[in-house]
């Protein structure tokens, strides 16, 4: 009979990745050998081997749990039902709380994912693709006219690049916190999409 994992293997597993992800933040996934990362996880090389059989297979799971954790916040915003202002401006709060806690994730996401084996990367564009449906839904619901003129993924992604750069200047001991930042997003976003379609006849898809 196999023997089942102990119960802390997904714990353990747990702590190397955040490990890991602060690893990849600092030096880039190409400059983080298996050894480095051992040491980081403060782990011998041979247990981390336990755990993970190369460091692709880390990379992939970092950005797969965070996509996950991206992915649940949509989901409990959905299940609240909210109308169409208060839906886009809690999506946008709950992802830069994330994103607060979530630093050297989000710089992996950014910076290494693309050094993941295709298969991998595919499913990771997947579930990246699935969090972008889910704002462009929410831009449709507060302005139906983009839509007609096929902007609406454009003007998601604006939003995903006001949003997704803040941790470049973001400071964690500065005077405001990502929280602070989402209703100034949501207050420029939201004055800015309501009523564009009418206000710019000149915009063409």
């Amino acid at each position: 009979m196999a023997r089942g994992k102990a119960p802390t293997f997904e714990l353990q597993r747990a702590t190397i990745l955040d490990a890991a992800a602060a690893l990849f933040a600092q030096k880039g996934f190409h400059n983080a050998s298996m050894s480095a990362l051992a040491e980081a996880c403060g782990v011998s090389k041979p247990l981390l081997y336990h755990y993970y059989r190369d460091k692709e297979h880390i990379l992939f799971d970092i950005a797969d749990s965070y996509i996950d954790r991206l992915l649940a916040i949509i989901d409990g915003v959905v299940a609240r039902g909210l109308d169409d202002d208060a839906h886009f401006s809690e999506l946008v709060t709950r992802f830069m709380e994330e994103y607060e806690h979530a630093h050297d994730q989000h710089i992996v996401i950014v910076q290494d994912v693309k050094f993941l084996q295709q298969e991998q990367a595919a499913k990771i564009a997947a579930k990246q693709r699935r969090v972008v449906s889910a704002f462009t839904d929410a831009i449709v619901r507060i302005e139906p006219g983009l839509k007609g003129r096929k902007l609406e993924r454009p003007v998601a992604m604006i939003l995903f690049g006001m949003i997704n750069w803040t941790f470049t200047w973001m400071r964690t001991d500065g005077r405001l916190t990502f929280r602070d930042m989402a209703p100034v997003v949501t207050g420029i976003f939201l004055n800015g999409v309501k009523g564009f379609v009418e206000q710019s006849g000149r915009v063409t898809a």
